[in-house]
């Protein structure tokens, strides 16, 4: 709960435990809809048409330019880097995706479980539903599972407006033995989403208040639309410590939420804002040239170890995926080791192919080119 570098060490509705889930193999979702908003958040992520249309995360107007002589050999690579005073092995993390059922519990479970043993920093989803319900919290006690690793917390910052204070903020922050608070913008989601809070007025002082007050680092993170260099200035200026840009080209909420909601009013409306939103590579372009020494996390769309050596050579800290993990986090634990490891033979590749030895010399290339 505090941000010094750790060492490495190697209850419920319907009884929402999450002690054990299968090591080996079994498929953790349901096979009939449930109705329960987390499972079908899921079972939309992994069956619905739900990315965005007619923009893309952006990662495709760069390329890095091949260095045939390394001068570097691929097994001294290093992926280990730090993000706000905290050690980690790699430059990657398990973006904060579900939680608040016996069955996204589980899910979580395993995230936390893959991320600790590979050296990933790990996100849960929205821990509202565990304040507000503490039979629903073991489906976000994640700690004990991933005891070295950086584990954030998340809830909406709308919440804000609707009664959640600083207790609420600290208990989301306890349930998860998490060592940093992010809180998401979710505007578009809210409007389309059957049960949305949309009263996003006078929500910068509420932040600005918590930020003032909490003792743990507090960062802002959108779900898929992006944040831009002016806002993130804007949130920066009220003492945010770090920003996940979480920008378009990946999972489109208004297209999740659209599939949920049963006005068809909404529904048809969803529709425009298929290809709302702005790139994850320019938002990262532009939070960097905005602030050069903010903590900053890439994330949206981002499909292998490329992008991710893409996003760090753009200016990103920590580089995060979400819904491309999750197919694989459902289906086994094996499946999910074997995911989390090809993305880091590719950034470790990707490395290899400029010659950088480190973190530090990807974040400082010169030979990405935009094309």
């Amino acid at each position: 709960m505090n941000s010094e570098p750790r060492e490495n060490t190697g209850n419920s509705v319907e009884d929402v435990s999450t002690s054990g889930p299968d090591k080996h193999g079994d498929r953790l979702l349901p096979e009939v809809p449930t109705g329960e908003r987390k499972i079908e958040h899921v079972r939309l992520c992994l069956n619905e048409e739900v990315g965005s249309v007619g923009v893309t995360a952006g990662f495709e107007h760069y390329r890095f330019r091949h260095a045939a002589l390394p001068e570097i050999d691929f097994d001294d690579i290093a992926l280990d880097t730090t993000f706000l005073g905290i050690n980690v092995r790699t430059p990657l993390l398990i973006s904060s995706m579900t939680g608040g059922s016996k069955t996204t519990g589980e899910i979580n479970m395993r995230l936390a479980e893959a991320a600790e043993r590979r050296g990933w920093a790990f996100g849960v989803g929205s821990v509202r539903a565990a304040v507000e319900k503490e039979e629903l919290a073991s489906t976000f006690r994640v700690r004990e599972r991933a005891p070295s690793i950086p584990v954030i917390a998340n809830l909406g910052a709308v919440q804000l407006n609707y009664g959640f204070g600083l207790e609420d903020c600290l208990r989301a922050v306890d349930i998860a033995g998490a060592d940093m608070l992010v809180l998401h913008l979710n505007g578009l989601q809210e409007v389309f989403q059957p049960e949305g809070n949309t009263r996003f007025g006078h929500l910068l002082g509420r932040i600005e208040d918590l930020c003032r007050t909490l003792d743990i680092p507090v960062g802002i993170k959108e779900v898929g639309w992006g944040i831009d260099g002016e806002t993130a200035q804007t949130l920066l200026g009220v003492g945010v410590a770090f920003i996940d840009v979480a920008g378009a080209g990946g999972t489109s909420w208004s297209q999740v939420e659209k599939f949920r909601n049963p006005d068809p009013v909404r529904r048809a409306a969803a529709e425009a804002f298929a290809d709302w939103g702005n790139s994850t590579a320019q938002c990262i372009v532009e939070v960097r040239e905005a602030a050069p020494t903010c903590a900053l996390i890439g994330s949206g769309g981002l499909q292998s170890g490329v992008d991710a050596a893409k996003a760090i050579a753009l200016g990103a800290d920590l580089t995060g995926f979400g819904r491309g993990l999750l197919g694989s986090a459902v289906d086994s634990v094996e499946a999910l080791d074997r995911r989390l490891a090809q993305v880091e033979l590719e950034l470790r590749t990707a490395m290899f192919g400029i010659g950088a030895r480190d973190i530090s010399a990807l974040k400082s290339t010169r030979r990405l080119i935009r094309v």
